[in-house]
């Protein structure tokens, strides 16, 4: 196996002309026989008796040729790479162009990373939010732990208001006519919730204990059920009962239930402490986002489109996967959010350029910088990620490769020295 030629055929793509010998096509040739006989009938022999010069006189000299180079080519080609010193950045188009006894070639169009020339990256200057806890911010913390503390009255001396909840019976219909899933009994449903379709809970306000009532709504066009999607509907509604919740003082007793603080000043400061810091680190996260736009933006570079399709393939898998941990199909809940595969990776292309441009950016910075990674570091990032997920090092190591830890670090290390050379305003 050898690399004849490689030439640059257009922007960011590579043509690679391989061969394999003669030696190694037969040696592949031989063993796909041997692979395959048992599935081969040959008048006159026993089922994978045939020798391979019978088949291949019965079925053509070629017959064992497409099997043996799959078996190959891809060993060829990694051989190439390596020769050649080419990183490919998304699977190559493969073409046979000779095929015989003498072995067999084929080219390989290999896209590669795009040449990056960096703008301004240093000094950049971004402006920061600046960091402001309300007292209705805490307030908001403190109505949201009492919610949590509270308990839930019967409610019989006045109509439903919003933030009860409560039990019903309904029964929904499209021009007279029950469809699946809008019947149900003793239904818990709390007012305000937005549980239920838009309008519903808003036509239970106002009402009793024992009231009937006709609820008239209409599915929005972009409903999970598409059968039921932008059509008018009516649900018969019996109100069983009306629950309110009660919520207990704001005083020191509370703070000592809802937190490990014995007065209510001690409580509110730590919630204070604690959206600052929350605010802190997103204008933080803001502001270096900003920064790395800006030197994206300075730099100029060709993206193959390759690249980003990669990128989204590869965010449309990790969703995927996050969806299905939680224990739901992924197409389920596609069909349920009203999309499609190919609609999804559509909408996340943007976001794949931009992670693209990102790294491409950062990798050039960190280039630029003379930036290295030693094995210290590298095993110092494994003890990171053992810590936090609570297994041993060498378990991470299984599965994360430590090539990839060393450009994590170099990303790093890129956006370090951009953020301390900058400036916010």
């Amino acid at each position: 196996m050898a690399l004849i030629k490689q030439e640059k055929t257009e922007k960011n793509t590579i043509r690679l002309k391989i061969s394999v010998s003669a030696e190694a096509f037969e040696k592949a040739i031989g063993e796909v026989y041997l692979k395959n006989r048992a599935k081969i009938t040959v008048p006159g022999f026993r089922k994978g008796k045939a020798p391979r010069a019978v088949i291949e006189k019965m079925y053509g000299k070629g017959f064992f040729y497409e099997d043996a180079m799959e078996a190959t080519y891809g060993q060829a080609y990694e051989e190439a790479l390596a020769e050649a010193g080419i990183e490919p950045v998304a699977r190559p188009h493969i073409e046979i162009t000779e095929v015989g006894d003498n072995g067999y070639s084929f080219t390989a169009d290999v896209v590669v990373k795009p040449e990056v020339t960096l703008g301004e990256y240093k000094g950049l200057i971004q402006k920061k939010a600046a960091v402001r806890v309300t007292e209705k911010e805490i307030d908001g913390v403190l109505q949201r732990a009492r919610e949590r503390q509270g308990r839930e009255v019967d409610v019989t001396d006045r109509a439903a208001e919003n933030g009860d909840t409560l039990t019903i019976d309904y029964a929904g219909s499209i021009d007279g006519v029950a469809f699946d899933g809008g019947t149900a009994e003793k239904q818990p449903l709390r007012l305000g919730s937005g549980q239920f379709i838009p309008g519903f809970e808003d036509q239970l306000v106002g009402k009793n204990i024992g009231d009937d009532v006709d609820v008239h709504v209409t599915f929005p066009k972009e409903y999970h059920a598409p059968d039921l999607a932008g059509k008018e509907a009516l649900f018969k509604v019996h109100i069983h009962a009306i629950k309110a919740t009660e919520l207990p003082e704001l005083d020191d007793e509370f703070a000592k239930d809802a937190s490990e603080f014995d007065t209510l000043d001690a409580y509110k400061a730590d919630i204070k402490a604690k959206l600052s810091a929350d605010k802190k680190k997103a204008a933080e996260a803001e502001w270096e986002n900003a920064l790395l736009d800006q030197a994206v933006a300075n730099m100029t570079c060709d993206v193959p489109q390759e690249m980003i399709d990669a990128q989204a393939d590869m965010m449309l898998q990790d969703y995927a996967y996050r969806v299905q941990s939680q224990g739901m199909d992924f197409n389920m809940y596609l069909q349920y959010t009203g999309n499609t595969v190919e609609k999804f990776r559509e909408s996340m292309l943007p976001r794949a350029e931009k992670t693209v441009k990102t790294r491409l950016m950062l990798e050039a910075v960190a280039k630029a910088e003379g930036f290295t990674v030693s094995a210290e570091e590298i095993e110092a990032e494994y003890a990171k990620m053992a810590e936090k997920y609570g297994v041993e090092a060498d378990k991470i190591k299984e599965t994360v490769p430590a090539s990839d830890l060393e450009m994590d670090t170099l990303y790093t290390k890129a956006v370090d020295l951009i953020k301390s050379t900058s400036k916010a305003k």
